[in-house]
């Protein structure tokens, strides 16, 4: 569809990350001097509920019509937006959250910087555009995220901008987030090269005690320096997010990486450094904390039971052979087999998550796989050719399972 009378602008993340040298992936628009119904008369289909976006009739991009913001309330619904006719294309970048989105790009390849994102984008500097930016609590989550996105350029945040993300959270406005919103952001942050950069931002503005005390009360707590050597319970969790990057674990994965040792936050301080019984009190922690942030029940089952067990498959060549059944069906192996892979992965990244001890062998997964793989030959078709019937076949099948297990301990304790 032609646009050469609408004044279009290429806006956001398409033009910085074009500038970076980085694939663009999805491009977005910003239309200057139009109204809602001129969009509509030419075949735009309008999707913002809560100011004026439509989508391309053709490509099912998103044209935006130029618009200012002004705060009305807490929180991030707490705004009032203007998309009159009138607003400038320098209106509607001053309200954007960092300078180098702040960048429009018009057909002709020409830039319009007016807040100097491409200076930042050299300086790999992460500013605020304006002081606007206190307004929006969803910003704070977004420059950790972008923190973690970039990271690996060598990005860095402006002093000042560390310095606003504070006031802010001191002012209260982080509580108001929605759970939907604070839960968007951490997934995509989950799945940038550095995710721990993400959780480190949080925490250096005070915004994670806020949005995920669970995991903010883990920084100074000790644990035994002969298993970890980086002794913080918090800085395992960031050494355990980075391995995770490594093993290239999935989102569900990574959280429950971030989550999994919840449980050290309760561990009474005279017991410490050591957390006796962490994985049963750490379900609790994630189970609420699911529920509160309204995360996916396949992200929350996988966590839960990365929390409950991951101790014990670090431990499983040395477990009884009732206990490792056990731990197959508490993590539902035998109806949801692809479960244990997503588990495994992320218990490696747990235990190669220490400081030193990144490049060793876990070769705990192939094991476990092995005892599920034996105790899936064990079928209940075989005890009923046998004549069992009722509870005998479910008893059957357990003793089965259990000799399964018990087989291959005693095979791997001849090697």
């Amino acid at each position: 569809m032609p646009l050469t009378d609408l004044t279009v602008y290429e806006v956001g993340g398409a033009v910085r990350d074009r500038l970076l040298g980085l694939p663009v992936n999805e491009r977005d628009w910003v239309v200057v001097g139009a109204t809602p119904e001129e969009m509509t008369a030419r075949g735009f289909k309008p999707v913002g509920r809560d100011f004026p976006v439509f989508l391309h009739p053709d490509t099912g991009e998103e044209y935006a019509l130029a618009r200012t913001e002004r705060k009305t309330g807490p929180g991030y619904h707490g705004f009032s937006f203007c998309a009159d006719p009138s607003v400038t294309l320098e209106d509607d970048l001053s309200r954007r959250d960092l300078t180098i989105n702040a960048i429009a790009r018009q057909a002709d390849g020409t830039l319009i910087d007016p807040y100097n994102g491409q200076a930042d984008l050299k300086a790999r500097r992460l500013a605020h555009v304006t002081n606007a930016f206190r307004e929006d609590p969803v910003r704070i989550l977004r420059l950790a995220r972008f923190a973690a996105r970039f990271a690996h350029l060598g990005f860095h945040i402006d002093h000042d901008t560390q310095a606003l993300c504070r006031d802010m959270v001191t002012a209260g406005e982080v509580a108001n987030l929605v759970p939907e919103r604070v839960w968007q952001e951490t997934r995509k942050a989950l799945m940038s090269d550095t995710p721990a950069v993400f959780i480190r931002v949080l925490r250096d503005c005070g915004a994670l005690a806020v949005l995920y005390p669970e995991v903010d009360r883990l920084f100074g707590i000790p644990q035994p320096p002969k298993h970890h050597p980086e002794i913080d319970s918090g800085e395992h969790v960031l050494l355990a997010m980075n391995q995770s990057v490594a093993l290239d674990c999935n989102a569900a994965e990574r959280f429950a990486v971030l989550v999994h040792d919840l449980g050290k936050g309760l561990t009474p301080a005279a017991e410490l450094p050591r957390h006796r019984g962490h994985e049963e009190a750490g379900v609790p922690l994630v189970e609420a904390l699911c529920e509160r942030l309204r995360v996916p029940s396949e992200y929350r089952d996988l966590a839960r039971g990365v929390t409950r067990y991951h101790l014990q498959c670090h431990r499983v060549r040395e477990l009884p052979a009732q206990t490792t059944l056990a731990m197959l069906e508490g993590l539902d192996a035998f109806r949801r087999p692809e479960r244990v892979a997503h588990f495994l992965k992320a218990c490696e990244a747990d235990y190669r998550g220490r400081l030193g001890l990144d490049a060793r062998d876990y070769p705990q997964a192939a094991y476990l796989r092995e005892c599920l793989r034996r105790c899936q030959t064990v079928t209940a078709a075989q005890f009923v050719e046998a004549g069992l019937s009722g509870p005998a076949i479910g008893e059957a099948i357990q003793a089965g399972r259990l000799e399964q297990i018990q087989a291959l301990a005693d095979a791997s304790d001849t090697v």
